[in-house]
């Protein structure tokens, strides 16, 4: 008899949908030992040490998967990119084409391409699989280039933090390296290990995402129109630059992630995958699945072989070769539905389990959270997905897809609402509680406010949502006005009542922790190629006088009291008060007790509600002064509860403190 999956056994209302989920997972059984049989996954997922371009003691050997190819020859500065026969590669099995060219025919530095031919055609085309990509500033054509340089000489490998985070939770500073740098330009690899870096560690965050590695040929597309995936972006520096920054990270103990995108790619032909042998269908769909409606790009054919074989390889390759600590998958809903979650609602587990769903893609990152696992033990993978699709972040042998955390997407777009339309008087305190613990029990979550998705041109930050023009002119202490006191309190407010609700991690994106003014606008033709919008003004947090200073030490002190006084995986969420009238909540969390007034108009003396019994030390007060505050509370009084004999069986007395009108504070039992 076969035995129920644990997924199922877990959801009652999974249970009608059960064949479905058992089919998933025998699929993926299936599938894995046909491309692998007798070997594991990460003995199997090894592309890139055969494809592309190697140097061995002998000669330069570069291979290639192109199918309809007729004919491919090696192009470049070496042979004056002309066609030649003894720069050919010639056909092997199943499609690959090999070359081998003796230690003279290239060097480093040189640029080359493939020239590949096909019935009918041919075209130029970077390898596959090449590792560095460059741009000429003249032309602006990219291209690939030899790059033979002695091995990266590790240093910090075992002092990241390793499963630290399994109890302290996942804290993650969500980063944009050309846009790290206060000067208007790409800022590099080596200046964000060097100024950026040093500021996440003193914030106290203990990964660092890295958005837009892979290259992609238009800086605006934020790095989500890849065309090479396994070279990193060289307009940030070379590959030992981001090795050296990945070292550094370490060193200061913090995980190291990427935005990796497996959910499509960049249309381009020149430097893309787009019609690499003549086919448009080699490594997507053909016909009307081949392009994504909303993306202007193309949708990967997980149902292939060598696609598998492609996209897998390109997981342990970063792993592997940069020492990257896992992956934020990007687009994982538009993967795994056939409609790309364009025009669905998500109401129901029917939406789940209706035929809408592509079950290779599903296979595809149930495949690749194993192998990730295989070749990193601790490796953290985390799912973009907005459906909400039960078992995205349980394990495999349980009947998920395997990802360690799945983005609580619902949560910005819940403060987004709630700003926009609900007046202050009439915000929920209990409903706000509720939006932020709405979740499946048995899958980890990543709660932010805000990504850069929230930043970008076409959006607004939380700041300028609640201060709006009043930035410019109002930050600097001794000006504030009554719209940037609301503001500053509220994005404290929004921020703590998100990271401390956490079910496994918190996101911040770059600068959005002091309330980076402006929007995010990548350098383009309608603002006159400009990058005043697309970098971080550091300077502003450094200068006491302003208010970013003052947000910033807020968000410090946020990390260190989350992190070194919660364990968020033991710590479950005790809700203790809720008064919608007052628009008081008040929930514990292990020896922490965090209480929120949302109440702009009144402040409360006195104001008691039951808490375990014992004497309780004020750890952080979104109201102190060093915060941008009021400062209305002494925070250096020890309060205890008072004795209730209704409650003495509980142990429970009444709590009773000062909230001021839009404050939070959090309290630590010491006594009990």
């Amino acid at each position: 008899m076969m035995k129920t999956l644990k997924l199922i056994k877990s959801d009652p209302y999974l249970k009608p949908y059960a064949s479905a989920i058992q089919g998933r997972y025998d699929y993926a059984l299936r599938r894995e030992k046909e491309l692998v049989g007798e070997q594991t996954l990460s003995e199997w997922a090894n592309g890139y040490m055969y494809f592309g371009l190697h140097k061995t003691q002998d000669g330069w050997i570069l291979r290639e998967w192109a199918p309809n190819a007729t004919a491919i020859y090696v192009v470049g500065d070496f042979n004056a990119w002309e066609k030649r026969e003894d720069y050919r590669l010639y056909a092997l099995e199943n499609g690959v084409w090999e070359c081998k060219l003796p230690l003279d025919a290239m060097h480093h530095g040189e640029h080359y391409k493939l020239l590949v031919e096909w019935l009918g055609g041919a075209g130029e085309r970077i390898p596959s699989y090449a590792k560095r990509v460059v741009q000429d500033e003249g032309s602006k054509i990219f291209s690939a280039q030899v790059w033979d340089v002695e091995p990266y000489e590790w240093r910090n490998k075992k002092k990241r933090k390793k499963c630290s985070i399994d109890g302290a939770g996942l804290y993650i500073y969500e980063c944009h390296i050309g846009m790290s740098g206060e000067e208007e330009k790409v800022a590099t690899y080596e200046e964000f290990r060097l100024n950026v870096l040093p500021r996440i560690h003193k914030l106290g965050y203990n990964c660092v995402q890295i958005m837009a590695i892979q290259e992609h040929p238009y800086y605006g597309s934020f790095g989500y129109h890849v065309s090479n995936f396994y070279a990193a972006s060289s307009r940030f520096g070379t590959p030992e630059e981001l090795k050296r920054l990945i070292d550094d990270a370490h060193g200061y103990g913090m995980y190291v992630i990427m935005d990796i995108v497996h959910s499509h790619a960049v249309k381009n032909e020149l430097e893309g995958l787009g019609n690499f042998d003549g086919t448009g269908y080699q490594y997507f769909h053909g016909g009307a699945r081949r392009e994504h409606p909303a993306w202007d790009s193309l949708c990967f054919n997980y149902g292939k072989n060598e696609v598998m074989h492609f996209l897998l390889s390109n997981c342990k390759f970063w792993l592997d070769e940069y020492d990257f600590d896992g992956f934020r998958f990007d687009g994982v809903t538009s993967m795994i539905y056939l409609s790309h979650g364009l025009g669905e609602d998500f109401n129901g587990y029917d939406s789940y389990y209706n035929l809408n769903q592509d079950g290779d893609a599903i296979c595809y990152l149930t495949l690749a959270n194993k192998l990730i696992h295989q070749v990193k033990k601790h490796a953290i993978t985390i799912a973009e997905e907005m459906s909400g699709m039960p078992g995205l972040a349980c394990p495999f042998k349980d009947g998920g897809m395997g990802f360690d955390y799945r983005l609580a997407m619902g949560i910005p777009d819940f403060w987004i609402k709630y700003i926009k339309e609900v007046r202050d008087e009439d915000w929920r305190a209990g409903h706000i509680l509720y939006e932020m613990t709405n979740r499946r029990a048995d899958e980890r979550t990543i709660s932010y406010a805000e990504s850069h998705d929230q930043a970008l041109v076409g959006d607004k930050t939380i700041i300028f949502r609640l201060v709006d023009a009043d930035m410019y002119w109002h930050f600097e202490h001794g000006h504030a006005t009554y719209m940037v006191d609301r503001g500053i309190a509220l994005h404290k407010m929004i921020r703590l009542i998100t990271a401390s609700t956490n079910n496994g991690g918190y996101l911040n994106f770059m600068g959005n922790e002091y309330g980076h003014p402006e929007w995010i606008d990548f350098p383009r033709q309608g603002n006159g190629w400009s990058h005043k919008y697309a970098r971080r003004q550091w300077s502003l947090v450094d200068n006491e006088r302003f208010f970013y200073h003052d947000l910033n030490a807020f968000d410090q002190q946020m990390m260190h009291v989350l992190q070194h006084e919660m364990n968020v995986k033991k710590d479950s969420i005790v809700p203790l008060w809720d008064k919608e009238g007052d628009q008081v909540v008040a929930f514990m969390r292990g020896e922490l007790i965090f209480v929120f007034n949302w109440n702009g108009m009144r402040s409360f003396v006195d104001y008691g509600f039951l808490a375990p019994e014992g004497k309780y030390k004020v750890l952080l007060n979104t109201d102190s002064k060093q915060f941008a505050g009021f400062g209305l509370s002494d925070d250096s009084l020890e309060h205890f509860t008072q004795y209730d004999a209704l409650y003495e069986s509980e142990h429970k007395g009444w709590l009773r403190l000062y909230l001021p009108a839009r404050s939070a504070m959090v309290l630590k039992r010491i006594d009990k």
